[in-house]
């Protein structure tokens, strides 16, 4: 994230955490910090780093493209 009154940067940090929230936050209720942080936690963990589609990563999950890029480096 930037510095204040910069928003250019913030605008990835942004949309995760809505993404977040939409689809792990509201559609639960928790009975306390614990659960709360492990929800979120395999929600990032299993479900968006593994898992869910990325528009901008060729409709990858992040950790395949990223094994992939990673690939790629050490090929080249």
């Amino acid at each position: 994230m930037s510095r204040k009154e910069n928003c250019w940067y913030n605008m990835v940090a942004e949309s995760f955490f809505k993404t977040l929230k939409a689809q792990c936050i509201y559609q639960n209720k928790y009975r306390d910090k614990e659960q709360t942080a492990l929800a979120t936690f395999e929600y990032i963990e299993i479900w968006y780093n593994r898992k869910r589609l990325h528009f901008l990563l060729a409709y990858m999950p992040l950790e395949e493209f990223s094994l992939k890029l990673n690939k790629q480096s050490f090929t080249t």
